[in-house]
């Protein structure tokens, strides 16, 4: 999405040649294979831990972190490689994203009108906010030393990155349609309106 903002803010004359079918297809592959890819990766090297003790999760789900405190055996590799993949799925893609949104900073800056401008950067900032809360959320789960793993913190985030990101999406991307606004003002003022009566 990132690139697709990139290229209709930055390369607007080139957006229908750069965004073409194909390209979208092989983005779309890309992230789905590489995130099952990562799954059964992550799975296979949990699976082959020997569990301990009560084997009960204290979590809302197996997440790997929470697995590998279940374990009896030295997890330092498997901790090593979560981190490893947690850099190359959560850094890097987080770091093309500012780069591609400090490029597009830069264009709508150049943009003489101020609604242009607006325009422009409430368009990316929706996306960019979605970003900003899914990817925080992931970092701070996955890229924290183990020894500084809390177990309820740790739940609410799995919580925020599950539940409340995805719950927010549609509203914040909702939020920049003129008519959502205009019937959320109205739902504001009913509802104002019929406290003071």
């Amino acid at each position: 999405m990132a690139y697709d903002r990139y290229a209709a803010v930055c390369r607007p004359l080139h957006y229908l040649t750069i965004m073409h079918p194909q390209l979208c297809l092989h983005l779309v592959l890309t992230a789905w294979l590489t995130g099952f890819g990562n799954s059964v990766l992550q799975t296979a090297l949990t699976m082959t831990l020997p569990l301990c003790g009560r084997n009960q999760v204290d979590h809302f789900f197996c997440e790997v972190p929470v697995m590998l405190k279940l374990a009896c055996a030295d997890t330092s590799i498997n901790e090593a490689e979560l981190f490893a993949v947690s850099v190359f799925f959560l850094v890097v893609p987080l770091s093309l994203i500012l780069v591609s949104y400090s490029h597009i900073t830069r264009a709508v800056l150049k943009i003489k009108s101020a609604q242009g401008r607006q325009k422009a950067f409430g368009t990316c900032g929706s996306h960019l906010m979605v970003v900003v809360i899914f990817f925080g959320t992931l970092i701070s789960m996955y890229l924290q030393p183990p020894s500084s793993y809390s177990q309820d913190v740790n739940k609410s985030i799995a919580l925020f990155y599950t539940l409340v990101t995805p719950l927010l999406n549609p509203l914040i991307y909702t939020l920049r349609n003129k008519e959502v606004k205009g019937a959320l003002r109205r739902l504001v003022r009913r509802t104002t309106g019929s406290r003071g009566s």
